[in-house]
This record gives C-alpha cells, sequence and structure tokens, in this order.
C-alpha cells in the first residue's frame, strides 16, 4: 500500500480523554438486588449438618462460582458476586468481561474494563485488552475504541503482543472504517494467521471481494485453516470469480477441510453466486448431514436463480427430512418464492408455521411477509405486520414504502420516509426508486425534487437504479432539462439500458421526437443494444414526427438485427404512424396480419378506428370498431368513438343505435378525470364533481372567472355564448 503517516502516531498526538472521564462518561445501571451471599458464609439451614463447599479462603471458589453465573446468563447476580471478591484476580476480571461481551452489554464491558485499569494492582493483559476492543466494536464505541487504543499505544501492547494488534484491526472494521484497520494491519510487526483472517474477514464485510483475496494470496507461508478458507470462498462468490473459488476448493480438499459443515457451505455458495447452480447443487447433494445454513442457502440459490418453484420444493423436502428445523432465513426465502409464484395461500401457511415456531417476530420473516401481502394488494395486512414488528430494520422500512408507492399512496410513502429518517435508518435505492417512480406518474414535480435532495444526503443518488429512476421522474414530469442534467452527470460507461430508454421515452412523450431520435441512435452507436422499450419510445418519436420511413426501418431491425420481438404496442404504433401518413390501406393490412404470438386486444385495431374518424371514413371505422369489439365487448371507447363519428356524418340513426347498444350492455364510459398538488395534498377532479371539501369556494371561483371571461370577450365585440 502507499506510504501513510503511522495510524497509532497520529492517534497518540490527538487528545483523549483520560480513563477517569472514560469511566464516568458511561451511565450503568445500579444493582437493586440484595448482595450475593458469600460462599465462604454458612448456608441457613444446613450449616450445622455440613461444611460450606466453598471452605478455601483462596479465590478459586469465588471465580468458580462466578463462572457459573456468568454461564447462565445471570450478569446482574454475576455482578454483585464480583464486587464481593476481596481481591478479585486477573481470571476474575476476564471471566466478568467475557459475560458482558457475549451477551452484548458492551456499555458495562467498557466501564468493568476502565474499573480494572483505576482499580485493580494488577497490569493488563492482551487478552483482557481485546475484549473490551471488541466490546467497543460490538457497540460502535468509536470514542472508547480510540481511547484504548491510544492506552495500548502507551502501554506497548500494539507493538508487543499481535494479539492485541489483531484486536485493535477487528475493531475498526466492525466500527465501518476499514481504511483504519488496513493502515494497522500494514503497520503490525508480526501476524499470525488470525491476524490475516481478521483483514480478510473485513474486506469481505466491506464488499472489498477483490481486494481480499489479493490478501489471501499473501498469506504464502503463513498456512490456512477452515475460517480462513470459508471467508476467501465467499469473497470469490461475491465478486464471480469462479476459476479462483475452483482452485480454493481444491486446496479445501487437499486439506482435508472441505468437510468441515461451513466451509462445505461456503463452497457450495460460492458456485451458486458464480451462477453455476447445479455445481453448488452437486456439493450440497455430498453433504453427509446437511444443517439448516446449508438448507437455506439452496433455497435462496434457487430463488435467487429464478426458479422459485425448486425453492419451495426444496423447503418441502427439508420439512419432509424433519431432522433440521428451519430457521428465519429458511421461512423468509420460502415466502419469497410464494411471492414471486403469486401463491399468497402458501405464503400465508408458512407465516402460520413461522408464527408456530416462534420466528414470525424477525425481521427477515417479517419482511418477507410484508412485500407477500403488499403485492397481492392486501394493504391491509401489510401493515398490520409493520405495525406489530417491535425492531424494524432499513429492510422493513422500504419495503413498506416500496408497497405504499406502488399502491399509488404516494403521500403515506413520504411519510414514512420521515418516520424512517427519524429512527436514524435510510432507505436504500428500491424504495428511493419506487417513490421517484410514483412522483413521476402523479407528476409530483416538486416531492420528486426534495426525494432527489434525500438521495444525495444518503449518498444514493450514484446508484444505478437511482440514476435512471431520477431521470424518469424528470421527465414524466415534463422537466426535460433537469432530466437531461442528471442524464448527463452519469459518464457514458455507466449508461445502462433504463437511463438511455427513460431518456429517449422522456423526449418521446412531451414533443421531443427528433431528440429522442438522435439519443436514440447516440445509444446504438455506443454499441448498447436496445430493447424493447426502447424501441417503442423511439417508434413513438417517429409517429409524432411523422417519419414513416425511418419508422420502418427501425421496426425492420427490431427482429432482424436485434433479435427483439415486435409486441402488440410496438405494431400498434406503426398502425398509428401508418395511419397518421395516410396510407390506412397499408395499416389495415399490418392489423389484419398480426403474428399468432401478438395478442390481438383490439388495441391495434383501436388505432385504426381513430384513423378512420379522423379521415371521415364511417365504414372503415365500422369495421374496425367490430374488429375491437370482438376482442372487447364492453370496451366503452370503442362504443363512444364510432357513435362521433356516426354523427360528424350526420348518420344519426346509426348513432342513436350505438348508445342504444351501450345501455342494453350496460356500457358506461369511465369518467375522466384531473388532478393538481396544493400544499403536498392531491386534489383530483372529474367533470361536475362536488366531492371536494372546499367545492363551494371552487365552484365560486369558476363563476366568477366566467364571467370575467364574458366581460372581456363582450367589451372586443368577439364573445361565443359558451
Amino acid at each position: 500500500m502507499v506510504a501513510a503517516p503511522p495510524l497509532t502516531r497520529l492517534l497518540l498526538h490527538r487528545t483523549s480523554p483520560s480513563l477517569h472521564s472514560l469511566y464516568n462518561s458511561i451511565s450503568f445501571p445500579k444493582t437493586t438486588h440484595k448482595p450475593y451471599p458469600s460462599p465462604l458464609s454458612p448456608t441457613s439451614s444446613s450449616s450445622s449438618l455440613s461444611p460450606s463447599p466453598f471452605s478455601s479462603s483462596s479465590t478459586f471458589e469465588w471465580n468458580t462460582h462466578l463462572r457459573e453465573l456468568v454461564k447462565l446468563r445471570r450478569l446482574s447476580e454475576a455482578r454483585a458476586l464480583f464486587d464481593q471478591i476481596p481481591h478479585p484476580d486477573a481470571v476474575s476480571w476476564t471471566t466478568l468481561l467475557s459475560g458482558y461481551v457475549a451477551s452484548n452489554n458492551s456499555l458495562a464491558a467498557v466501564k468493568l474494563f476502565s474499573l480494572f485499569l483505576l482499580s485493580s494492582p494488577l497490569r493488563v493483559d492482551s487478552f483482557l485488552l481485546s475484549l473490551a476492543l471488541k466490546a467497543c466494536g460490538q457497540g460502535k464505541l468509536l470514542g472508547h475504541g480510540r481511547t484504548l487504543h491510544a492506552f495500548a499505544e502507551k502501554s506497548g501492547l500494539t507493538a508487543s503482543s499481535v494479539f492485541s494488534a489483531t484486536a485493535l484491526v477487528d475493531m475498526y472494521s466492525k466500527l465501518g472504517l476499514l481504511p483504519s484497520a488496513l493502515q494497522l494491519f500494514d503497520e503490525m510487526p508480526v501476524r499470525n494467521l488470525v491476524s490475516w483472517t481478521s483483514i480478510i474477514t473485513a474486506l469481505v464485510h466491506g464488499g472489498r471481494f477483490e481486494q481480499a483475496l489479493c490478501v489471501f494470496s499473501r498469506m504464502s507461508g503463513v498456512g490456512f485453516d477452515s475460517h480462513t478458507l470459508a471467508i476467501a470462498l465467499t469473497a470469490c462468490g461475491g465478486a464471480g470469480f469462479l476459476v479462483s473459488g475452483k482452485e480454493i476448493h481444491g486446496c479445501a480438499i487437499k486439506s482435508g477441510l472441505a468437510a468441515v459443515s461451513f466451509v462445505t457451505n461456503a463452497i457450495a455458495s460460492m458456485y451458486w453466486k458464480c451462477h453455476k447452480l447445479e455445481l453448488g447443487v452437486a456439493v450440497f447433494a455430498l453433504m453427509p448431514n446437511p444443517d439448516v445454513v446449508s438448507w437455506s442457502s439452496l433455497v435462496a440459490a434457487y430463488l435467487n436463480q429464478g426458479q422459485a418453484g425448486a425453492a419451495i420444493e426444496t423447503f418441502g423436502a427439508m420439512a419432509r427430512a424433519g431432522d433440521v428445523p428451519p430457521n428465519e432465513y429458511t421461512f423468509s426465502a420460502a415466502i419469497s418464492a410464494c411471492t414471486g409464484l403469486g401463491y399468497l395461500a402458501a405464503g400465508e401457511q408458512l407465516h402460520a408455521r413461522a408464527l408456530h415456531a416462534g420466528l414470525a417476530s424477525s425481521a427477515s420473516v417479517s419482511n418477507a411477509m410484508i412485500t407477500l401481502y403488499s403485492s397481492s394488494g392486501k394493504m391491509g395486512e401489510a401493515e398490520f405486520v409493520f405495525q406489530e414488528m417491535g425492531c424494524r430494520d432499513f429492510v422493513t422500512w422500504s419495503a413498506m414504502i416500496c408497497a405504499q408507492a406502488q399502491m399509488g399512496r404516494i403521500e403515506q410513502s413520504f411519510g414514512l420516509l420521515r418516520a424512517m429518517a427519524r429512527t436514524g435508518d435510510r432507505p436504500n435505492e428500491v424504495a428511493i426508486g419506487s417513490l421517484l417512480s410514483g412522483c413521476g406518474a402523479m407528476a409530483m414535480l416538486s416531492q420528486g425534487r426534495q426525494l432527489h435532495a434525500h438521495a444525495i444526503l444518503a449518498g444514493l443518488n450514484r446508484t444505478a437504479m437511482a440514476r435512471s429512476s431520477l431521470v424518469a421522474m424528470y421527465s414524466r414530469c415534463g422537466s426535460l432539462p433537469e432530466a437531461r442534467l442528471v442524464f448527463e452527470e452519469i459518464p457514458r460507461p455507466e449508461l445502462d439500458h433504463i437511463s438511455w430508454t427513460a431518456m429517449i421515452s422522456g423526449y418521446a412523450e412531451h414533443g421531443g421526437g427528433r431528440n429522442a431520435i438522435e439519443l436514440f441512435e447516440e445509444m446504438l452507436a455506443s454499441g448498447l443494444a436496445p430493447d424493447g422499450v426502447a424501441f417503442l419510445s423511439v417508434l413513438s418519436a417517429c409517429c409524432h414526427e411523422g417519419l414513416l420511413q425511418l419508422g420502418l426501418r427501425y421496426f425492420i431491425s427490431m427482429e432482424g438485427q436485434y433479435g427483439v420481438e415486435p409486441k402488440k404496442e410496438h405494431y400498434g404504433c406503426m398502425v398509428d404512424l401508418l395511419c397518421r401518413a395516410g396510407a390506412l390501406e397499408m395499416a389495415e393490412a399490418v392489423a389484419g396480419s398480426l403474428p399468432p404470438g401478438v395478442e390481438d386486444d383490439g388495441v391495434v385495431w383501436a388505432m385504426v378506428l381513430r384513423a378512420c374518424r379522423s379521415g371521415g371514413q364511417a365504414e372503415k371505422g365500422r369495421q374496425a370498431a367490430e374488429k375491437v369489439l370482438v376482442a372487447q365487448p364492453r370496451c366503452a371507447g370503442t362504443h363512444v368513438e364510432l357513435c362521433n363519428m356516426y354523427a360528424a356524418e350526420g348518420r344519426w340513426r346509426e348513432a342513436a343505435a350505438v348508445r342504444k347498444t351501450m345501455r342494453e350492455k350496460g356500457v358506461r364510459k369511465e369518467t375522466g378525470s384531473s388532478w393538481i398538488t396544493v400544499s403536498g395534498d392531491v386534489a383530483v377532479f372529474a367533470a361536475a364533481d362536488r366531492r371536494h371539501g372546499e367545492t363551494e369556494k371552487i365552484y365560486a371561483t369558476l363563476d366568477a372567472l366566467v364571467q370575467w371571461a364574458r366581460q372581456a370577450e363582450e367589451e372586443e365585440g368577439d364573445w361565443v355564448g359558451m
């Protein structure tokens, strides 16, 4: 690595809190129980009959009893007993400190270590210091961790003990300060197997898979154990390095470590993450006794490979085996598989089984159930699961925000986003993308801009999903300059199909047909093959610009050059393009010769119908309407188009017959509506609508505007009665 000033030297020059301030800064609840009976005191009833089990005055009996209490997690009693030990030795301090660390009571562990430094005549050893550093890493106690680091440097433990230095590396990695952990590792004069494994683990957890494998390759002469191999295999899976994974698999076989259960699981998981499902399944099949991690990984592997049915079958096989009960992650993966297949009833059965097993309250199961219910349109059940959760993580919040946004409940989604921010969690790019999509669908430009700012603060504006969602949101809201600005900020090599298509669609939908075509040509020149959505956008642009020949060339190149099979929407665009160019007969020929794989739901013939109405060709329009009504007998729009076409030609008898047919079928035209956003609230309006809470004021204002318009027109003498 590039030489840098030693972290330890920089740290010692900082002003760090003293041990007294460290001790006093940590609140430690006072025990309310009575002092624990001394192990040297006689028992109440049997003292006269038998001696105390702790007849010796040494500390051994105290420590033995202390270890029993710590093992049973009765830490309050253990602390009370510890306080009565006349002269606690290193074993006493280490036992209680280990208990606090094992129970994740980090603050109590750090305070106990501080008390040791202030009151004990014993010298601190590397093991005791490592426990305190581990507590700082667990509890995210950065300030206290730096103080202990400074103490370790001043006492010489960092340089003299590889154990202490490794504990410091582990602490900084758990605190999310990977650069500090790497610098400490490089400064270590001596490294052992634990040191190497610790830094590789830190790199893998930080997502630096390739760097982790580079460090692993530098371990020549150090050797490896099962933990080192397992984390190296995890790095191969994360990076998708199949060849390296196979090499490490070979090392595991040669060393005899491939039989270790968690190494075998890591091997199978590596193959699955490298998209070699069959190899991972083969490794699983060779396991003599697959554990719950093995089964859960296999269920998740099938799910991630898009084989939800196989995932559910694997869960069933696990249940039939009966020797390994599923854990929360097994249930979560199986429920997610039900979501993918739309199996609501099966998902609810799994939820009931998770409840019976006491696992339904876990975050992973609850998150999966929220997604299942929301994707099935059961928002009430999803909200119930959300409200019942005792502890919500960012996945929970993001899942609920996505669910509300996808249901069109944008205001509720923003309310959840604000509540999430108050908890300190941040949404992921999926939640941001869903909210941006909702803002685009509702033309809520102001809220979309606020969300853009939130994404920047959260550091999510650089993700591919957020960028493409921002482009799409600004485009759908009609703010094409802002959409283009976000688009241009994306480096050209990082532009994907979604970003290109979002920008092309934005231009096509808002009158920028020429810009859409130019951008489409840029996309082709970049070497990126367009998909069906991009072709639909550029065909729509050709349609609005009246570029028949160019549209025909794009349409022909879809399947012939790029292997994209045209769908009904593409045929609809071509029919619309031909109709606008006056080639009605050719449009009819295209509409009447759809390939067998293209669904004929009347949409293409509806384009012909509208062209016939514009061209005043009632007979051809009637034939087109009949084609539409075959596919959609209750299509109100088709009846209205045909009626209006007859009325425009003065054929009132035919128009009346169409209206009579509509009444007999019970067909009613859906009421059109529009909406505006006022102070964050969306107000929806329809013709003659009087449902709004401010109806009287709205109509009073409308009447005043009409009166003002009448007066203005009358003054000019050009008023035409309304």
